[in-house]
This record gives structure tokens, C-alpha cells and sequence, in this order.
């Protein structure tokens, strides 16, 4: 096993445990802290749960605002053994076909793009390789091979692990394997990308994984290559309701765990008391919140451990006082951003068969566009790279009959002001990624076709979800805020006060977010293994704890 065997015996013995935030962190975090026995209450600002995984209801579309890029199902298979249930029994998955499309910047003198389709499956897959590169399909099948071994390390050693015994990472298949790591943590991944394939828009595949990841393919390292196993290989899916459905199983089964969740409330401070004396470095304890009702009502909430899976920075600088400060402002001064977000929604009228699933839109220079999105100042790209998600490729409950559903969503800087009222930085952007796309995927039409639209900026980010500089993700993924060097999930100087979320560790995306919601658990249990509780075989089955251990259904 990777993992400590999970004990029958419930861990939480009755403690009383505050989450603060109902994005899918905290949903996560709740659901297995009260199958541990917690008893646990959630606070939430928005009227409903969710976070930054939100749903929209517009004109008879339900547009989704968050998410929309389904990989790693075996960490949500994880998760949902930890929970008492299963992947196939929570969520109707479908392997999308082709996996996504994409649309370079199209050539001097032409109106529309030349697209490459990336198609469902490994075979397939090396077989466009091919075609793009002759003697690419050899260099793909070391390239992915090199992807599954770092991907296995990861999961075994560095995702799940909280390190606190940095001995967890001394195994002997990280030493084995520490000249490989050394030179992936070394190299960019853009570097390690070109060292391998010429073809400019296969090293723009392979590199695009980087912003997903809250930065540029300059700044990634090379490690994260493992990303394209994920979708060259594993496949890209869609789970049907789209993450709405994600958000509401979460919910249920919160519920059902005997979560009390409270909606409409703004946590407006984590309350400490100082210890006698000093233990394990912490000077203070957590003893609960104070939060504000939508009726403009304080209240003040005793508990014996706190978790925030509110954005860290805002955590740090507004729900603490100075003294129990780990990440001070200070701090933040030195921390790289991801990226901000111009989001466009569409309702369409009529077919859009230029466009599947998932589409790419790849500019040209690449450095000159990363260069805008990460540089200091930055500035909206023009054009940009972008990603379309038309989830009425798939999903026939999205759209009203004839008609499409997209979702935009350009990079920008991360910058709190970019959609204030009348900024014309942020109109333009709406503008032009609407313009872009009708032009590069061949869509002439497009714009007298939308029957509906909305849009969201970096303000609203930062107003909706106290996002830090308005960004879409958290910071970002280089090497120094990365695994055992990001900020981890329990304070250093409050004890009992925990964070979940993708500002913290493992990292951004609701897979980490999943992950976070079990190094949290790992913590509170003082559970130093590097890996996850629940080892899957390779068919996707579950390895059974040699004591046949589950985390106790039921909460209370």
C-alpha cells in the first residue's frame, strides 16, 4: 500500500470542527472529517454552495462558471471510497470523442485557422503525432512513458503527503528515480518539450497543460509533464450536469454525513486564545469564528479545530489578527500569482460543428503572450490564447433544443481591477475573445447568433470569492510553490487551524482540492504516510487495508 490503512474506530471523537467555505475544498473537507467523527458545521458567504465551481440560470441555459475540464478520475475515486460510496455510483462520466480541438493562430493572409483534432485514445493519438512529425510516435511513447512513472511518484510520495517526515520521501524508488527528478524539477517544461518534437503546435499541446496549472510552460518545470498522460492518454471526460452535479453530490453527501451547513454567512474572523506555554511552535489555539448573517447579524461560534477553505491570502490577512499570522502580507509580496480570467457566456442559436467539446485557440508567439498575462505590469494579450467549452456537444440539458452553450474563457492578469465598472481594458477583452473566435474556428455568423451573453472578470473573482488579486486559480505552480515547498495545510503558529482549498497544498484544480480535503485529514489524525488513504489496483479497483479499515460512515 502507499497509504496507512484507514481505521474503523472514528479519529474525531465528538470534537467540534468549522469549515469556513462551501466550494468543493471545503464540501470535501467536511464530508470527511464528520465520517471521522467531527461534528461539523460549514460556513458559506454565497446563498449557496459551490465556490468558484458555480452554475448559472440564464434564458433557459445553465452556464457554468468554473470548472470544466474533467482528469485524474482515480483521485476523485479516492475520494469518494473515503466517503463510503464510488465514482460510478455519484457521477455519469462520459469519455469525450474527440478529446478537443484546436485552432492555431491562422497564417498571414488567411480568414480562419487550420485546425488539429486531438481524437479519444492512445492509439489514435499516436497516430496524429505521426502524421505531424514523422518519427513523432516513437518520441510520444517515451515521452508518455516518462509521464506514467512521474505521475506514479507523484501520487505516492508527493500529492497526498503532508511532509512532516520528510524521511516519506526518502523511499527507495524516489532514489532510484532522483537523477530523472532532478533534471525534470531543472528544466522548463517548454525546454523539455522542444528538446523532444519541432512541430509548433504539438509543442504547444504539450506545453499548454502549464496554465492549467497557474503559470506559463517557461515557468513550469518539466515534471509536470506528467499532465499530458492524463489527456493524451487517460482521456478526457465529462460528468453529465457538468460540475453542478460534482457540487450537488458533495452536498448530499455532507448532508447525509450530518454536516450543518450554513448558508448567507461571512465569516469575519477566526478567534484564537493564547496556550500556556509552546508546543510544537504554536503559540495560540483556535477556539472558533465570528460571522455575519445576510440579516446583518454578528454571531460567535465556539469550536475545538478550525478549517478554512477560504482563498489563503485573505484567510491570513483579514480572518487573523497580526500575532497569529503564518502568511503575513508580507509574505505574499514574494508569492508568483496565476493567471486572471475574462469569462464570456453564450447562448447560440443553431449548431455549432466547428466546434466539439473543448476547443483550443493558440496564439503564435507564445512568449509574447504569456509575457502579457504574467509580466510586471501585465496586460490583456491581443489576440490570446483561449479556451471554448461547448457543453451541448454532449450534454443536452444546457441548452434549450437547437441551440449551443459556450463558455470563454481568456487569460489575463491577475489584477482585482480588471471588470470594475467601465473599464474598457476588460470590455475590449470581451470583445475581442467573442471576435477571435468566430474568426480563427470559422464562425462569421457568430455574433448574430447569440441570444444571451454574460461576463466575469478578475473583480468579480475577488469580490465573490475574496480571491487573491482576482485570479482564477491560486498561485501559481513553479518549482518554489510547489509540493513540499507551496504553503501547507495547517498553521504554524495557531494550533488546531487548518486550510483546504487550491491556494494551499497540493496545489490548484479540484483534484487537489479533493487532495487537500485529505492531507487536512491526515493532519488532524497526526498520519504521516506520503500517500493516499485508499491504494487503487490498475483496473481501477480498491487495494482493501490489510485490517480492512473504512472511515466510519455516519459523522455522529
Amino acid at each position: 500500500m502507499t497509504g496507512a490503512a484507514t481505521p474503523r474506530a472514528p479519529h474525531g471523537s465528538g470534537r467540534s470542527t468549522i469549515v469556513v467555505g462551501g466550494g468543493i475544498a471545503g464540501l470535501a473537507t467536511s464530508i470527511l472529517l464528520a465520517n471521522d467523527g467531527h461534528r461539523v458545521r460549514l460556513f458559506e458567504r454565497n446563498d449557496v454552495v459551490g465556490g468558484r465551481a458555480a452554475t448559472e440560470r440564464r434564458d433557459g441555459f445553465r452556464f457554468e462558471l468554473g470548472p470544466s475540464w474533467f482528469l485524474m478520475p482515480k483521485v476523485f475515486e479516492r475520494f469518494f471510497r473515503l466517503a463510503g460510496t464510488s465514482l460510478e455510483r455519484e457521477l455519469d462520466l462520459v469519455t469525450l470523442d474527440p478529446a478537443y480541438r484546436v485552432y492555431p493562430e491562422p497564417t498571414r493572409g488567411q480568414a480562419a485557422s487550420t485546425p488539429i483534432t486531438v481524437p479519444r485514445g492512445r492509439a489514435a493519438v499516436e497516430e496524429l503525432v505521426e502524421r505531424l512529425e514523422p518519427g513523432g510516435r516513437a518520441k510520444l511513447v517515451r515521452y508518455l512513458r516518462s509521464a506514467a512513472r512521474t505521475e506514479d511518484l507523484a501520487e505516492r510520495f508527493f500529492l497526498y503527503n503532508t511532509f512532516r517526515d520528510l524521511s516519506s520521501i526518502l523511499h527507495r524508488d524516489v532514489l532510484r528515480a532522483l537523477p530523472e527528478l532532478l533534471g525534470l524539477l531543472g528544466t522548463s517544461l517548454e525546454r523539455f518539450v522542444a528538446r523532444r518534437f519541432e512541430h509548433p503546435v504539438l509543442r504547444q499541446i504539450l506545453g499548454y497543460p502549464a496554465v492549467f496549472l497557474g503559470t506559463s510552460p517557461a515557468a513550469a518545470p518539466a515534471i509536470y509533464h506528467m499532465m499530458s498522460k492524463l489527456d493524451l492518454e487517460d482521456g478526457v471526460r465529462y460528468p453529465m450536469g457538468g460540475f453542478a452535479a460534482l457540487v450537488d453530490t458533495l452536498e448530499r453527501l455532507a448532508i447525509d454525513a450530518g454536516v450543518d451547513i450554513v448558508t448567507d454567512a461571512e465569516v469575519t474572523r477566526i478567534t484564537t486564545t493564547a496556550r500556556r506555554g509552546r508546543v510544537l511552535g504554536h503559540r495560540r489555539t483556535a477556539t472558533g469564528i465570528t460571522w455575519c448573517g445576510s440579516d446583518g447579524t454578528d454571531h460567535r461560534e465556539r469550536a475545538d479545530l478550525v478549517v478554512s477553505a477560504a482563498d489563503l491570502h485573505h484567510t491570513e490577512t483579514r480572518l487573523l489578527d497580526d500575532v497569529d499570522r503564518s502568511y503575513p502580507e508580507r509574505w505574499w509580496e514574494r508569492v508568483e500569482s496565476g493567471p486572471g480570467a475574462v469569462i464570456v457566456t453564450l447562448g447560440v442559436s443553431g449548431r455549432l460543428p466547428q466546434l466539439p467539446h473543448h476547443t483550443l485557440l493558440f496564439t503564435e508567439d507564445w512568449a509574447a503572450n504569456f509575457g502579457d498575462v504574467f509580466g510586471d505590469p501585465g496586460r490583456v494579450p491581443d489576440p490570446g490564447s483561449i479556451y471554448v467549452c461547448k457543453p451541448s456537444a454532449t450534454d443536452p440539458d444546457v441548452a434549450p433544443p437547437d441551440h449551443e452553450n459556450l463558455f470563454i474563457l481568456f487569460p489575463v492578469p491577475a489584477d482585482p481591477t480588471l471588470g470594475a465598472p467601465g473599464d474598457e481594458r476588460f470590455d475590449r477583452a470581451v470583445e475581442q475573445s467573442i471576435d477571435q473566435l468566430a474568426s480563427w474556428a470559422g464562425i462569421p455568423d457568430l455574433r448574430s447568433r447569440i441570444v444571451t451573453r454574460g461576463q466575469i472578470g478578475p473583480r468579480a473573482f475577488a469580490e465573490r470569492y475574496h480571491s487573491w488579486r482576482g485570479g482564477m486559480l491560486g498561485p501559481a505552480h513553479v518549482l518554489r510553490q510547489s509540493a513540499m515547498f507551496r504553503a501547507q495545510n495547517a498553521s504554524r503558529r495557531v494550533r488546531g487551524l487548518y486550510y483546504a482549498g487550491a491556494t494551499t497544498a497540493p496545489g490548484v484544480g479540484v483534484p487537489m482540492c479533493l487532495i487537500s480535503a485529505e492531507l487536512v485529514l491526515k493532519r488532524i489524525r497526526d498520519d504521516r504516510s506520503p500517500g493516499p488513504l485508499v491504494t487503487l489496483t490498475d483496473d481501477g479497483s480498491e487495494r482493501v487495508p490489510t485490517d480492512g479499515g473504512r472511515l466510519r460512515r455516519g459523522g455522529r
